[in-house]
């Protein structure tokens, strides 16, 4: 193979395909990158045989590919992004000498970087799937942001770490829970479906990295993978096996007590006392009343006591223990000025909602405290 690229167009290629590899791979050619040069484009593939990337360069002007002679290799991905990183050059030269030597080439420096037959890849299958949809980059990337820090990161329930995705009819329903939080955000949708999938939080992860700005994004779902098309990438996955748990029935609808506070002032309260940790768990306390809401952390060699005041409290006094980090994380994902907390009472799940939007919903199981 023989070909010429510009240096920021491969270089962004590997970096994004790169994401896919699993560098404690058994198998020495998934920890490589694949590259495929064809008559008019190039295909740079990595994979850890659960989430799959291929990244496709076709010929523009941009990016002043020119082909010279085709061919397949498999990479070394650390290497090969190191040494095109290093190369002070617009455009790079890349060829195969003595089968499966790979010489790199830029203005004043020259790389030679040893190959893996291309024939000891495993075959990924990038074909769609017929159910498909379309959602814009900027709406996955709220639906990642607001649920996945709630999924799971122990592997004992593995359900648990992925994204609920029920579509029915035209109301897409998303969810995460690690059994001591929930992160649901409601999204209707132009088109309807039908389906129930969970999906590894891993690669909404990696998606919403890759994504920007308004882009429409093709979304394709079977009953084993989920693949999202980005313009010239494609990014799939493997769904998760297993019945998701039942959250409606988690979630309670009818309340005690009800605050009304500005969101950047309970966040800030909660980063401020949630540095005081015991056994390495931040435990915050509130105490809330009409006039006020005391916030308070304390271990044996420290404690933190700050007052904000409430837009406005309904019920009677209460205090309630729960762990600082996980209402920091809900607060923080409903990216609203101001928030709803409805309490049932001090051992009894809470939930959190933007004032002006029940869209997305966080609930945090309390804890109980003896101090």
């Amino acid at each position: 193979m023989y070909f010429k690229i510009s240096k920021k167009d491969f270089l962004d290629s590997l970096s994004i395909v790169s994401r896919a590899i699993s560098l404690n791979s058994p198998l020495p050619a998934l920890q490589g990158i694949k590259l495929n040069v064809k008559n008019d484009k190039l295909l740079l593939t990595a994979s850890d045989m659960d989430i799959s990337i291929q990244s496709i360069i076709e010929k523009t002007d941009d990016n002043n590919l020119v082909i010279e002679e085709t061919g397949d290799i498999i990479l070394d991905s650390k290497y090969i992004l190191d040494m095109i990183r290093k190369i002070d050059s617009d455009i790079i030269e890349i060829e195969t000498v003595d089968g499966l030597l790979l010489k790199i080439s830029g203005d004043q420096v020259n790389f030679e970087l040893n190959g893996i037959n291309s024939d000891n890849y495993p075959l990924l299958d990038f074909s769609k799937p017929e159910e498909k949809f379309i959602i814009k980059a900027d709406l996955l990337k709220e639906i990642v942001n607001q649920t996945c820090f709630a999924t799971s990161d122990k592997e004992t329930r593995p359900v648990l770490t992925g994204v609920n995705m029920n579509h029915e009819g035209n109301k897409l329903v998303c969810v995460a829970t690690d059994s001591y939080r929930l992160a649901q955000k409601t999204v209707y949708m132009d088109e309807e479906h039908n389906f129930n999938i969970t999906v590894p939080s891993k690669t909404l992860n990696e998606v919403a990295r890759i994504v920007a700005g308004d882009k429409e994004i093709e979304v394709a779902v079977s009953d084993k993978k989920i693949l999202f098309d980005l313009d010239n990438t494609i990014i799939q996955t493997r769904l998760i096996d297993g019945v998701y748990p039942e959250t409606t029935k988690l979630i309670p609808t009818s309340f005690n007590y009800e605050l009304v506070v500005d969101a950047k002032s309970i966040l800030n309260a909660i980063d401020r006392a949630s540095f005081i940790k015991n056994d390495g768990v931040s435990i915050v306390k509130c105490d809330l009343s009409s006039n006020e809401v005391i916030v308070t952390s304390k271990s044996l060699e420290v404690e933190s006591v700050e007052k904000i005041y409430p837009i406005s409290y309904e019920g009677e006094n209460l205090s309630i223990s729960f762990k600082g980090s996980y209402v920091y994380d809900a607060v923080r994902a409903l990216n609203a000025f101001q928030i709803k907390i409805c309490f049932g009472g001090e051992m009894k799940p809470f939930v959190l909602t933007a004032v002006d939007n029940n869209d997305v919903i966080q609930l945090v199981l309390p804890i109980r405290t003896y101090a």
